[in-house]
């Protein structure tokens, strides 16, 4: 039976691992490397890493800790942060990553993510596509969330594919590290709108969260933070992800 891709996501204020609530209050993890250690344990099929401040600090991802978890870790890598040219890719592939998240540099570039796809294909070019919700309906954020865009989700999804991104992140701000489900319906209006993979991100607390998203959003993927970091009512950290029987079993009930 083919479960549907279910992952974590580990954040990085640099070489740290964090999780955010809203794109804020980054609360510190633990080691990357030693969080990813224990995912790949527990037989994760796939793995995120994206640096929440390289954008900001003007640099790339810490390229040592990907080879690190790469080397350590069996599993496919998507990395994101601060990527911004065609050098920062193929470094990034020979860090040992197979997909490269790429967020701002594509929101205000467009053009970039064609250049990349043409370079390495559109199967390692990811876009990643952060959104707010205010007064006025979904609005595209970039810069880790702190700069509102005139852009409507869905365009941007639609331009994205366009321009040949393999695969789209789709992350709720407003639900991000809420652990109060995704936002189903911004799933929803972007997978309707686009033939490449959506990955659902942003607000999972459980598994039904996860079916709701794949199943009642479309979503091809979703990923998770807290879901997979935190335990109990006062979020311990305690890393962990669900066994193959506890995914089919919420999955694929009648």
């Amino acid at each position: 039976m083919l479960l549907p891709r279910i992952f974590p996501t580990i954040l990085l204020n640099g070489i740290g691992a964090v999780k955010t609530v809203k794109f804020d209050a980054p609360t510190y993890i633990g080691d990357p490397i030693n969080t990813a250690r224990i995912f790949n344990a527990n037989e994760v099929d796939e793995l995120a890493l994206l640096d929440i401040n390289a954008t900001a600090e003007n640099r790339m991802i810490s390229l040592e800790i990907v080879s690190r978890i790469s080397d350590e870790c069996f599993m496919p890598l998507t990395i994101g942060g601060g990527v911004k040219t065609i050098e920062d890719i193929r470094n990034a592939i020979n860090a040992g990553a197979e997909k490269v998240a790429i967020n701002s540099h594509a929101i205000e570039n467009p053009g970039f993510v064609r250049e990349a796809s043409n370079e390495f294909g559109s199967t390692t070019v990811v876009v990643s596509i952060d959104v707010k919700k205010d007064a006025d309906g979904y609005r595209v954020y970039t810069r880790s969330g702190k700069m509102p865009t005139s852009k409507d989700p869905v365009a941007v999804a639609v331009e994205m594919q366009s321009m040949g991104a393999g695969e789209l992140f789709v992350n709720s701000i407003d639900q991000d590290g809420t652990m109060a489900g995704y936002d189903v319906e911004l799933i929803r209006q972007i997978t309707r709108s686009v033939d490449v993979p959506v990955v659902a991100c942003g607000g999972a607390a459980n598994l039904e969260d996860i079916r709701s998203a794949i199943y009642d959003g479309g979503a091809s993927a979703a990923t998770a933070g807290s879901m997979f970091v935190f335990q109990g009512r006062k979020r311990a950290v305690l890393i962990n992800f669900p066994t193959r029987a506890e995914i089919e079993e919420a999955l694929f009930r009648e």
